[in-house]
């Protein structure tokens, strides 16, 4: 006889009669995986050399290169992008409307926080660091030493808005 004085008799019977309602009556597929897709939703699976690599957005600093992996990030929904910035890049204050979440994949990308870049504020992060800005945080980023690949993941529709519209890159690309 099974010793029930910890839960009781009749929780040790429910937790039997539990076990046996939750065990799958045949195998076969899981109930996820025949749940329906999300329209648009697919698998992805790449490699470095099948990155189909382009000019950095308009509103980010000339040299900039990016990879989109997943998602559009100008339409809503989930999106990942990889970064490339050249050494000495700087991206000025600035916000984003949905969260930003970044990785640094080589090289050493510099970030802080404030209306204003300030290099001795900013953290250096290296290989494998990380950063998430919430929507609307004041952050600003840049570059020293080689160049630079992240990877930056989040909800669309992206984009930067700069806290001083002079600082701006697609004003200068208007002015020309």
């Amino acid at each position: 006889m099974s010793d029930t004085r910890l839960f009781g008799p009749a929780l040790a019977g429910a937790v039997v009669v539990g076990a046996l309602i939750v065990q799958p009556a045949s195998p076969g597929p899981s109930a996820a995986a025949k749940a329906p897709q999300a329209k648009g939703s697919h698998h992805v699976m790449l490699t470095a050399d099948e990155l189909k690599w382009a000019d950095g957005p308009p509103g980010l600093p000339t040299g900039t290169r990016f990879a989109v992996l997943e998602g559009d990030p100008s339409k809503p929904g989930p999106f990942t992008i990889r970064g490339e910035l050249q050494p000495n890049t700087k991206i000025l204050p600035h916000t984003h409307p949905g969260i930003e979440h970044v990785t640094v994949l080589s090289g050493e990308l510099y970030m802080g926080s404030g209306d204003k870049l300030d290099e001795e504020k900013a953290k250096k992060l290296g290989p494998g660091g990380f950063a998430v800005m919430p929507i609307q945080y004041v952050h600003y980023a840049f570059t020293k030493g080689p160049k630079t690949v992240i990877q930056l993941h989040g909800m669309g529709p992206w984009g930067i808005n700069y806290l001083n519209p002079a600082d701006d890159p697609r004003r200068a690309e208007a002015k020309k």
